[in-house]
């Protein structure tokens, strides 16, 4: 956990004139810098898996677009070269690709690109919002959420976008998907009229449960340990990070300089 680190969302500012920043620390909150002027809207920081890159969607061609950054130098990127909206981010488990949603029409589907950039290749084609993929750690598959059937579900499909089937059915609307580094766990946002809430659940969509029981909790992603979320909660001081462990122990705050919002939790740095 120690050879790890964090992404987030900084946020600072009064309510109607928020700044957000990408900032970047390791887990013991050491070393925080961050990544963007805060001249722009960022969202959706994700780290890869060892720690030397980040994806995430900024606006500063006034659009949404993936960009990518290198850790060790600043340098920034666009994903791909073509002129249209994209978003939601999230590396493979071996860090060659980056799953991402694109709209070229209506409807947004899910896209994979190696994370070098290069031509995407699209993997879902079903009316409505398809977003927030995430692999699971052998490649195989991939979980994302989709609207498709009316309201945000869980749905898996096999890595070249064959074998799509719905795994969420708890009469709740469910986003923000992701494996755990182990394959046993998904975990993910649930939303009831009692607010947002952590929980898991295995591939299947069995053996389902929360984690959490606040009422405005989202956004969850795995330790490298896979028995740890980082997670984010808003609270009367504004939003912030916390952690749960996998048994539902009560969410612990992080220290962090400002408030934080999507936090993203890499594997051991290298």
């Amino acid at each position: 956990m120690f050879d790890t680190r964090i992404a987030y969302v900084a946020e600072s500012g009064s309510p109607g004139a928020r700044v957000k920043r990408i900032a970047v620390m390791d887990s013991d909150g050491s070393n925080h810098k961050y990544l963007t002027p805060g001249d722009t809207i960022v969202l959706t920081p994700r780290l890869s898996p060892n720690g030397s890159q980040l994806a995430y969607t900024g606006f500063a061609a006034g659009k949404p677009q993936v960009r990518v950054v290198n850790l060790e130098t600043d340098a920034q990127r666009p994903l791909i070269t073509a002129d249209a909206i994209s978003f939601a981010p999230r590396f493979s488990h071996d860090g060659s690709k980056i799953l991402f949603s694109m709209m070229l029409g209506p409807n947004s589907d899910i896209y994979v690109a190696s994370a070098n950039g290069g031509f995407p290749r699209r993997l879902t084609t079903s009316p409505g919002i398809d977003t927030d993929a995430s692999f699971s750690p052998d490649g195989a598959r991939i979980v994302f959420e989709s609207d498709r059937g009316g309201t945000q579900q869980l749905y898996t499909m096999n890595a070249d976008g064959s074998g799509q089937r719905r795994i969420s059915f708890g009469g709740a609307w469910y986003a923000s998907p992701e494996w755990s580094p182990d394959g046993k766990w998904i975990a993910f946002t649930q939303r009831t009229t009692s607010g947002l809430r952590i929980g898991v659940m295995k591939p299947d969509g069995s053996e389902t449960r929360l984690l959490t029981n606040g009422s405005s909790d989202e956004g969850p992603s795995w330790a490298a340990s896979s028995r740890e979320l980082i997670f984010q909660r808003v609270t009367p001081a504004g939003t912030a990070l916390y952690r749960v462990t996998l048994d539902g122990s009560e969410p612990r705050q992080l220290s962090i300089p400002q408030g934080g919002s999507d936090p993203s939790w890499s594997g051991v740095v290298e």
